[in-house]
């Protein structure tokens, strides 16, 4: 069982960068929810132009291009967090 939080990735159709996020996240076994902003007028008008967006609740942990390197560096710091929780 991971110790990540669930996250979520706000998304839209055709979004290249969206995808390529989406691939990372499962490559570095990250539990997350993909969400289309265009299927809510008030994710469209918060996030705009700027996804993918990946979130912990209200709190916004990367956006634009997750590379494996970003992504590494985040799961290792959700990780460390989890573990001062414990």
């Amino acid at each position: 069982m991971s110790r990540l939080p669930p996250l979520t990735l706000y998304t839209r159709r055709g979004c290249h960068l969206c995808e390529q996020a989406e691939e990372r996240l499962r490559l570095l076994d990250f539990r997350y929810d993909p969400v289309d902003v265009d299927r809510d007028p008030a994710l469209r008008a918060r996030h705009g132009d700027d996804v993918p967006v990946l979130a912990a609740g209200e709190r916004v942990l990367l956006k634009g291009v997750l590379s494996r390197a970003r992504l590494g560096e985040l799961k290792l710091r959700l990780l460390r967090e989890a573990g001062a929780d414990s």
